[in-house]
C-alpha cells in the first residue's frame, strides 16, 4: 500500500496535469486535448504492464 507521503505526492502531480491542461485550454482547446490524451495513454501504459507494479493482494 502507498504511504500517506507517496499518496500526496501523487495528488500534486495530478494538480500539476489539471493546471497545464487549463492553461493550454485558454490558448489552444485542440493541444488541451492532444496533452490529455497523451497523458491518459501514459497513465494506462503504466496500469496494465506487464509485470504489474503491483500484485492484486497489494492493492
Amino acid at each position: 500500500m502507498a504511504s500517506a507521503k507517496e499518496y500526496v505526492g501523487n495528488l500534486f502531480d495530478q494538480l500539476e496535469i489539471i493546471e497545464d491542461a487549463l492553461e493550454l485550454i485558454k490558448e489552444d482547446p485542440e493541444k488541451a486535448i492532444k496533452y490529455l490524451e497523451k497523458k491518459k495513454m501514459r497513465v494506462e501504459r503504466k496500469l496494465y504492464q506487464n509485470p504489474p507494479l503491483y500484485e492484486d493482494s497489494e492493492i
